[in-house]
């Protein structure tokens, strides 16, 4: 169940260029915590809106998650210190559903993170196929490794890994057959392209949508998306109803 904590900083990694790493100590924020939910961060004193970030994993009473600094709220929990106190709301939203065999955890930037957590909860074997812009991009590759049982990078540029973006490596996959699913998350042209490509081959895909939000909890509809459930075509809160969906459920053109 969601709550209100408050929560201390233990620890705070620089993974490169303006992304971070922050872990803290939270109790039954972390215990509660699946892959796929996020927690909104109260980032200081004048921000009124609170910053959600993904969850990136738990270990015991710690979670971590991982930013990339883009305005004033994230700027400063970058600069937090070990000791420091953040007031969090979680953890909010609907996370990945793990079916019984091997997935493929797709992510795109910023959106690897959430997906290491996924990788870490799968019921069987996790093959990772993530995708960065060029080689100082590239975060968590070490980590995804201990979790994986393959790992494939892509840039592009080509600066490392596979040249070009994830789909022709989650194609081949895909063909190699044996995946009982695919979660994705990251841009949204990345998300539908991962998409199309599962619902030619068959197998069932989840994305979790990256949208602006406010509230965090579904009140103001700030990131209403447009989905098709039960038939009928509709506007969905990716907080509440999301941030995972099933990518079926998805209007990707609008």
């Amino acid at each position: 169940m969601p709550g209100a904590y408050i929560c201390e900083v233990t620890e705070n990694r620089k993974l490169g260029g303006s992304t971070f790493a922050v872990t803290i100590e939270c109790g039954g924020l972390a215990t509660s915590a699946r892959a796929g939910q996020f927690i909104h961060i109260n980032c200081g004193e004048g921000l009124l809106l609170r910053r959600p970030i993904s969850v990136c994993g738990v270990n015991g009473d710690q979670l971590t998650f991982v930013f990339e600094v883009k305005g004033e709220g994230t700027r400063r929990l970058s600069a937090c210190l070990p000791g420091q106190k953040l007031d969090i709301l979680g953890p909010l939203g609907n996370g990945f559903t793990f079916p019984e065999g091997d997935i493929i955890v797709v992510g795109g930037g910023i959106g690897a993170p959430p997906m290491l957590f996924a990788a870490k909860s799968a019921k069987g074997g996790a093959t990772a196929v993530l995708g960065f812009r060029d080689s100082s991009g590239v975060i968590l590759q070490n980590e995804f490794q201990a979790a994986c049982d393959k790992v494939l990078i892509t840039t592009d540029d080509g600066s490392c890994g596979i040249r070009g973006t994830v789909v022709k490596p989650l194609e081949k996959l895909l063909q190699s057959g044996g995946f009982a699913a695919v979660l994705a998350c990251g841009p949204r042209a990345m998300l539908h392209a991962v998409a199309l490509l599962c619902g030619e081959h068959g197998v069932p895909c989840q994305v979790s949508l990256e949208e602006r939000m406010a509230c965090g909890v579904g009140a103001c509809l700030v990131c209403a998306c447009a989905t098709v459930r039960g038939g009928a075509e509709g506007m969905s809160r990716v907080c509440k109803d999301g941030p995972v969906f099933d990518a079926c459920e998805v209007v990707w053109e609008t």
